[in-house]
């Protein structure tokens, strides 16, 4: 059973930046493909960026430039290193994994799709 832990979130000020980890435990990634999502209050949750098992990568349009997505296999943990951060995007951030490959790219920023989900970790942008 995948189990997901993630930290790093916190308070920052506008034009900062964070890093986020998704720490695995009970398998190893290898074999999944990878997303990050978030929910801000009174919405749906959103994917921010994925990467597949397979090492294609996908960003939302909203963090495009900003966000990079990345893991360490020998870590058993994946990353997302957030900068230039806005208001916007203030929000629970959560990691989420499923083993399977998703050969439409663009799927695999679609919560459904995934079983396995971290906690979640609160970002908080303001000045």
């Amino acid at each position: 059973q995948l189990q997901l832990v993630e930290s790093g979130g916190g308070l920052v000020q506008p034009g900062g930046s964070l890093r986020l980890s998704c720490a695995a435990s009970g398998s190893t990634l290898d074999y999944y493909t990878v997303g990050w999502f978030r929910q801000a209050p009174g919405k749906e949750r959103e994917g921010v960026s994925c990467e597949t098992r397979d090492g294609r990568i996908l960003y939302a349009d909203s963090v495009k430039g900003r966000f990079t997505i990345s893991r360490d296999n020998t870590k058993n943990t994946v990353y997302l290193q957030m900068n230039s951060l806005k208001p916007d995007d203030t929000a629970v951030y959560y990691c989420a994994a499923q083993p399977a490959r998703f050969p439409i790219l663009q799927t695999c920023v679609s919560p459904p799709r995934y079983d396995s989900w971290g906690q979640g970790t609160q970002v908080t942008v303001s000045s």
